[in-house]
């Protein structure tokens, strides 16, 4: 643990500009009230409201980043916590950045011989008729159709026939003028945390989502109960270590620490495991994974947050 919290003053850094905003207060109002329990002097922080440099104003010595999507979890609000000089929660800049580009996070897991679906990535002046009309015979159908840059499933469309690709093209341009068509894995969708630095991190229990009719979207992830969770998985020993042994991987091959979040798929047809991505500020509301992990490991929620906020610091510090 790199400091003692409870000399600490911490700013919850929440809600911010993203799409994502509304699902960030859910988040940081949990992450709040848990470190308020463990009497840390902690406030909340809202970028959308107050200045960055308030921070200092407010002596803030650390901060508990609990932004989710864009300007908070893309690398962008830990640089200027690093040019500040307060140390925070979760990955530093260059680890955010990537893995919140899902093209170039897909690049590095392939050159570590990570398994991730085929994908074909469309810049604007790449998304012509006849580029578009390619796609199916590339990939197959069904495919899913998403915005690169998002998270918490915004934009993203299940594509079963070729007609459907326009709309669904549409739908993910409204959020990235960026696109990324993905080969369907058709499965179990299972997300699997990792917890620490480097060569210390380690994986927390495996957990299995059950969605109806697989629609795992924004809508069923935080404002429902049509979803149900399974932890622990009930996946076979030997399946379920093996994924942990990859989502661990997978986070050092991109540079993680703090802590992190696989989403990964189970192909039907021969168990065979695929990365979909790397969230590196997953949620911490009432319908969020990581702590339901966390508590089938024997941590609670308010033990986790003074967890994360322990092992908080600077880029310019390791």
């Amino acid at each position: 643990m790199g400091f003692d919290t409870h000399k600490a003053r911490v700013a919850v850094l929440m809600g911010g500009h993203s799409a994502e905003r509304e699902v960030s207060l859910m988040s940081g109002a949990g992450v709040l009230q848990a470190l308020l329990s463990k009497g840390i002097d902690a406030v909340a922080f809202d970028p959308a409201h107050t200045p960055w440099m308030a921070l200092r104003e407010q002596g803030i010595t650390h901060a508990f980043i609990a932004l989710h999507g864009r300007h908070g979890e893309d690398g962008t609000v830990q640089g200027a916590l690093e040019l500040m000089g307060i140390p925070y929660t979760g990955s530093g800049v260059m680890a955010s950045a990537i893995a919140m580009d899902k093209h170039m996070t897909k690049r590095i897991w392939l050159a570590e011989g990570l398994s991730t679906p085929a994908s074909i990535w469309l810049t604007p002046a790449q998304q012509t008729p006849e580029a578009l009309a390619a796609i199916p015979q590339q990939l197959g159908l069904p495919l899913i159709v998403k915005p690169p840059h998002e998270g918490s499933s915004i934009g993203v469309s299940k594509v079963s026939h070729s007609d459907q690709l326009m709309a669904a093209i549409a739908l993910a341009k409204q959020s990235d003028p960026f696109v990324m068509c993905e080969a369907f894995i058709q499965g179990e969708e299972v997300t699997c945390p990792v917890l620490g630095d480097a060569d210390h991190a380690f994986a927390l229990p495996v957990v299995r989502i059950a969605a109806p009719d697989g629609a795992y979207d924004y809508q069923n992830k935080y404002f429902t109960d049509a979803v149900t969770y399974h932890c622990p998985s009930g996946l076979p020993k030997e399946e379920e270590q093996a994924i942990q042994a990859m989502s661990v991987a997978a986070y050092r091959a991109l540079g993680c620490r703090g802590w992190g979040r696989a989403d990964v798929m189970i192909r039907a047809s021969d168990r065979q495991a695929f990365l979909l991505e790397m969230n590196t500020s997953p949620g911490m509301t009432s319908h969020s994974l990581v702590p339901m992990s966390a508590k089938a490991a024997g941590m609670d929620y308010a033990d986790l947050c003074v967890r994360l906020l322990a092992d908080a610091r600077l880029d310019s510090s390791m």
